[in-house]
């Protein structure tokens, strides 16, 4: 592997770490709080979490085709592990969108069920990620 190719790998797992904090951390501390403002601009950091964990998740696939001319090769629970980051992450996305377009109509019980989904969702994708690198 090259130098250049390392750098690359190791830019996109900064930017990838990142979303993952915003994803977990923003959930947890928005589960906690009750200020609806805060909330909101909670959502706003966890969703451009999201986002930047699909975003640069996809990037490692296009660095690897640059490279070697194909995605990676992974198999059995690596595909597994893919798949759920890939599902929580579309997941996450939704509800938040619809917590930031709805949520200012809901109950306190359905903005804390979706704050207990949020980070039940980046708690889940963060573990799937650990399977993913190691059985890759």
């Amino acid at each position: 592997m090259s130098a250049a190719q390392n750098l690359g790998y190791s830019a996109i797992q900064v930017v990838h770490n990142f979303g993952a904090v915003a994803t977990v951390a923003g959930s947890l501390i928005a589960s906690k709080l009750r200020d609806n403002a805060a909330r909101h601009r909670l959502a706003r950091l966890v969703l451009v979490g999201w986002l930047t964990q699909v975003a640069s998740g996809a990037t490692f696939g296009m660095v690897s085709y640059y490279y070697y001319h194909q995605f990676p090769d992974i198999s059995g629970i690596a595909i597994d592990a893919l798949a759920i980051k890939m599902v929580c992450a579309t997941l996450g996305v939704a509800l938040l969108t619809l917590y930031l377009w709805q949520g200012a109509h809901w109950s306190e019980r359905g903005k804390n069920k979706t704050w207990a989904s949020t980070s039940a969702l980046a708690i889940i994708a963060i573990s799937a990620a650990a399977f993913l690198r190691w059985f890759a």
